[in-house]
């Protein structure tokens, strides 16, 4: 491991904004801050929203920032990455904003039923290889695991270069009746940013300097609670598409 991850790991240690629970403490178990996120980490009653992948956490952040209103947590499992974020709000005081190092995949063991506002899942793995599809982060497993800590009528985010994810989280929508609120294929080239949409992670800039237009949809589970596993058919038939996006990768 290079001294610059060694250094970052041992900094993060420092971080008063960054939870990095061991896997033993989570593992079957739940988070001493299930259920009282607001109380024990933030000290206020604001709602909450997770950026779900934040890499560097610059959503995390520039969220924060522009609503002082709301606290925002962003997820990763990139501990070296999300030094970055988590340095951030320390230097700049943030104190609506923290991190949090664990697996998506765990999210049940952080959060109490109800205890999240919204969700933000910003240029995630489109996982294009239909083995993987499972592990898409709009998917069935992950659907279920978001409708046990949202809040009724929270709404889920997902900005993307991905014209396959997003087509894929359509047809999920549409699959379970799922209320969308918004489904727009290309925010800048429709002039459909806004402030908060024109935040860019790293991940976006190279994107947008490849020429790929940005997706942008907003939806909602409503009250449904189980999502069953199916197969999408565009999985088999994009194969042309899939090629392309991942050279852009």
């Amino acid at each position: 491991m290079g001294k610059d991850k060694l250094r970052k790991f041992a900094e993060n240690l420092t971080f008063s904004c960054l939870v990095q629970p061991d896997f033993s403490d989570i593992f079957n178990r739940d988070h001493p801050l299930k259920g009282r996120w607001r109380e024990d980490f933030f000290h206020n009653d604001a709602p909450i929203v997770l950026e779900l992948g934040c890499g560097k956490g610059e959503y995390t952040i520039a969220l924060a920032e522009r609503e002082p209103g709301r606290n925002f947590i962003g997820i990763d499992i990139k501990g070296a990455r999300m030094w970055r974020g988590a340095k951030t709000a320390v230097e700049r005081n943030i104190r609506n904003a923290g991190f949090l190092r664990t697996r998506i995949e765990f999210i049940g063991s952080f959060f109490a039923e109800g205890e999240v506002d919204e969700l933000w899942i910003t240029f995630p793995d489109p996982q294009l290889k239909t083995r993987r599809a499972k592990k898409r982060l709009t998917g069935p497993m992950f659907l279920e695991r978001y409708a046990r800590l949202l809040k009724p009528g929270g709404a889920i985010n997902l900005k993307t270069d991905s014209k396959h994810l997003f087509r894929y989280t359509s047809a999920v929508i549409d699959r379970f009746g799922l209320e969308c609120r918004i489904a727009e294929e290309d925010i800048y080239g429709s002039g459909f940013a806004d402030e908060i949409l024109s935040v860019k992670t790293a991940y976006e800039s190279m994107f947008l300097e490849r020429g790929l237009p940005i997706t942008y949809t907003r939806f909602s589970l409503g009250s449904r609670r189980e999502f069953p596993h199916f197969d999408w058919e565009g999985d088999d038939i994009d194969d042309k598409d899939n090629e392309l996006e991942r050279s852009n990768r």
